[in-house]
């Protein structure tokens, strides 16, 4: 029997409650859980993301030249165009655009919050260099 039995991705926020009807819509995902400190919502592919209140959360500020990216969200989508005017309409904005050409194309937003997050295309093959 496993002793973890699952696991929970929790992003720090000043007003979870904002965040989470961002990623709930954003995933048309339910929500599971609330109170006054955090919201967990829960894709119908079993992803679960939760919001925690942080009262002194501040926006990350990646990408930074004298560090790198060491975490973010990544989602993985058929029509890149059509899931960006969504991100932008519920209040995301795109972060860099890149080469989205070919079948591992991704492109970078952040959240209202100012989490990074991938919107990706196809399957990885390799990491991300540089």
């Amino acid at each position: 029997m496993a002793l973890v039995t699952a696991g929970v991705v929790v992003l720090d926020c000043a007003e979870p409650e904002k965040l989470a009807e961002f990623y709930r819509e954003l995933l048309e995902a339910e929500q599971v859980h609330a109170n006054a400190n955090r919201v967990e919502i829960r894709a119908a592919d079993g992803f679960r993301l939760a919001l925690r209140r942080d009262v002194n959360a501040t926006t990350p500020s990646w990408p930074r030249p004298e560090n790198s990216l060491q975490v973010h969200l990544e989602f993985v989508v058929d029509d890149l165009d059509a899931v960006e005017r969504r991100i932008v309409g519920l209040g995301g904005r795109p972060m860099e655009s890149g080469d989205a050409s070919g079948p591992t194309g991704e492109r970078g937003y952040a959240d209202p919050a100012g989490h990074s997050f991938i919107l990706r295309r196809g399957t990885p093959t390799a990491p991300k260099q540089g």
